[in-house]
C-alpha cells in the first residue's frame, strides 16, 4: 500500500526512523502539526458537517 502514501509521508517517515523523535520535531516540527491541523479539519468538516447536512437533504 505504499503507492497510497504521498512522498513527503514517506520522507518524514524515514528520516523519523533514521535519524529519531528530536531531530524530526527540530527539522519539521511546525510543518507536521500544520498538516494534521489541515487533514483533521478537513475530515471533521466533512463527517460532522456537511454529511449530515446531505442527509438532512436526503441526498443520502
Amino acid at each position: 500500500m505504499k503507492f497510497l502514501l504521498p512522498l513527503f509521508i514517506i520522507e518524514w517517515v524515514k528520516l523519523l526512523r533514521e535519524e529519531g523523535f528530536k531531530v524530526f520535531v527540530r527539522k519539521r516540527g511546525w510543518k507536521v502539526l500544520w498538516t494534521i491541523i489541515i487533514f483533521y479539519a478537513i475530515r471533521d468538516g466533512i463527517l460532522y458537517i456537511l454529511l449530515p447536512f446531505l442527509i438532512y437533504l436526503g441526498i443520502f
